[in-house]
Parts: C-alpha cells; structure tokens; sequence
C-alpha cells in the first residue's frame, strides 16, 4: 500500500502560492478554450451534415406517420368502390397497406370537367360550361398520387429567417464541444490532479473513463433507440387528435440536445451510489434493503424526464435498475482507499 507520508512529502514538494495557483488556472482554461475554438472550427465545417443528419430520427417518424394516414385512406377508397359494385382485391386491408408502403401518398382535387377536357387537347366541352361561382356538384374528384419522398410535410419549418443560421451555430457548437471534451477535461483533470494524493488521482483514472462511458451510451440509447419510440407515440397523440404534425427546426433541435442529456446523466447512477457510499452517507446494505423504493424512485425520474410514453419510460427506466444493481456491486467489490487521517492518528 503507498505510504501516506510519502504522498505528503510530494505534495509538500508541488504546493504553490495562491497567484500560482491562479495562474495555473487561467492557463487551463486558455487552453480549455483554445481546444473549443478548434472544435468549433471544424464544427462549422460539417456544420449542414450534421442538422441533417439529427433530422434524420424524425423524417423517419413523419413517413411512418404519413403511410399510415395514406393506408387510412386508401382503404376508405376500396370499400367506396366495393360499394359501388367495382373489382376490388380480396383483403382491402392488405391492399391499402401496400399501396401505402410502395410510398405514394393520395390526394384528392376537385376539377372543372370542361377545363380538364381543354388540358387534354379537346376543342369542345363535354357539357355546358359552368357559370361563374358552379358549385362543388358540377366538379369532378381527382385522386392524384405523390411520392412520400417529394411531400412537403416531410420538411421541418422555420418561423423567422434567422433560425436556420442559429441552428446551425448551435449544431456547430455541439460538434465542437463534443470533440474538444476529452482535451478540456484533461487540462481542468491536470490542474486539479496537482493538489491530489497518488492514491485519489489513481481512483480519477478510473472514474472518469466510466463516467464519460455511460453518459456516451446513455446518450446514445436515446438517439438511436428511444427516439423512434418517442416519436411514434407523440405522432400517435397527433393522429388521436387529428392534427398534422409541423415540426420546427429549433423546437427539434432542443429536443434532440435535451432528451440525450437527460439518459446520459442519469447513466450517472453507479458512480454516485458510489461517491455517496464512500462518503458515509449511504451502506451496501442500505442500498440492498431499499432496492424496491429505488425502482419507484427511478419510475417517477423516467417518467419526467421523457415524454411519458411507456416504450421510452421502459427505456430509460430497465436500463436504470440495471445500473442501480450495478452500483451496488461497484461498492461492495471495489475496494477503499486508506485513509489517510486514520492512520496517521494510528501511528502518532
């Protein structure tokens, strides 16, 4: 085991004035910043791939969202020509739903039967032309189909002409910061580091890798899982409600920032059961007998920190109770560093 006093005659070696550690400090965070600089640099240069890219969870929803309103509808066709004594396939259902998946989307237009006849080349209407202000009765239903891929529904809207530009600042700056983080947090790591023992900078050495690991994984369970269940419940909810979705590009963008943060810090949990176990506040067996007021404690905290649909408060919540399990385990296996205030007393 190291010897406490050793560490002490080390750190007594490294102490520096109070100006010293200031400037210490002004260079970490210099450096700190010229790393965000650089990141946001190249931030703005994939600045466009990147909006896109985070785009791409909900284009994937409102397609899924329009078949399913175009397969309501082609159905509704199918039984009105079953009505009107035309061949229609066996399984309406099955029909409409193919229709549907092919990507074509039904609109229906009302058109002037002497105007249509005129687009077609013909020199004389089929009938007498319509006076001024005809009714809905003279006009004839178009079904037209678009292809999914070319509607515009599709495409998320802006509200002011300056929000595409801070959308893509922002999504620059996120670029830049995940990028420049493990730098940052090396250089603020080098600053604290010289006021710790050997022992607690070995304990940071493990840690932080953990820590920035689940928040990583955190973050990335909600972009690549927890979206899709996400969406399709509040496009659900829309559909319920009868109203077309309209995403706006700044609303989705804080969405897509926000739900993320919100897994990977609570992928946290191991390490604060941890810190708090080894800090006294709590026991292994405290945390063992309790474990059923933590699964309601995690429900409630799922429950706020998505959008309380049950598929992504079970996704947030199993992985959770998993990890909770996991920080118990991490405190009963992992071992404690000596104190270093106790054995001094022991040995004095």
């Amino acid at each position: 085991m190291p010897n406490p006093r050793h560490d002490e005659k080390l750190l007594e070696k490294t102490k520096m004035s109070f100006s010293e550690h200031l400037e210490e400090l002004r260079r970490a965070l210099f450096k700190s910043i010229a790393a965000l600089l650089v990141g946001a640099l190249f931030g703005l240069m994939i600045g466009g791939s990147v909006v896109d890219y985070i785009q791409t969870p909900l284009r994937e929803a409102l397609e899924k969202f329009y078949r399913g309103q175009a397969s309501k509808l082609n159905f509704e066709r199918l039984e009105e020509m079953q009505d009107e004594g035309l061949p229609v396939p066996d399984d309406l259902e099955a029909a409409a739903e193919a229709r549907a998946e092919e990507g074509l989307v039904p609109k229906v237009f009302l058109v002037d039967p002497n105007e249509w006849v005129r687009a077609l080349g013909q020199e004389e209407p089929i009938s007498a032309p319509l006076p001024p202000g005809g009714t809905r009765e003279n006009l004839i239903r178009l079904r037209v189909y678009q292809p999914l891929e070319d509607d515009p529904r599709l495409n998320l809207i802006s509200l002011a002409g300056h929000e595409p530009f801070m959308v893509y600042v922002k999504a620059s700056l996120v670029v830049g910061v995940i990028l420049a983080s493990p730098l940052i947090f090396y250089f603020i790591w080098e600053f604290v580091a010289a006021g710790l023992y050997g022992s607690e900078r070995k304990y940071v050495y493990v840690f932080l890798p953990i820590s920035l690991g689940l928040f990583f994984a955190g973050a990335a369970l909600a972009f690549f899982v927890v979206f899709e269940y996400v969406l399709d419940f509040l496009f659900w909810f829309n559909d319920v409600m009868g109203i077309n979705p309209t995403p706006r590009i700044s609303e989705w963008m804080s969405f897509v920032l926000m739900l993320p943060l919100g897994f990977g810090v609570s992928f946290q949990l191991p390490l604060v059961m941890l810190f708090l176990e080894r800090i006294g506040i709590f026991t292994v067996e405290v945390y063992m007998s309790k474990w059923r007021i933590a699964i309601l404690v995690i429900s409630v905290l799922s429950m706020f920190l998505t959008p309380s649909d049950p598929g992504s408060m079970l996704l947030m919540g199993v992985p959770l109770v998993v990890l909770y399990f996991v920080g118990i385990a991490m405190c009963h296996y992992m071992p404690r560093g000596e104190n270093r205030f106790t054995m001094d007393s022991e040995k004095s």
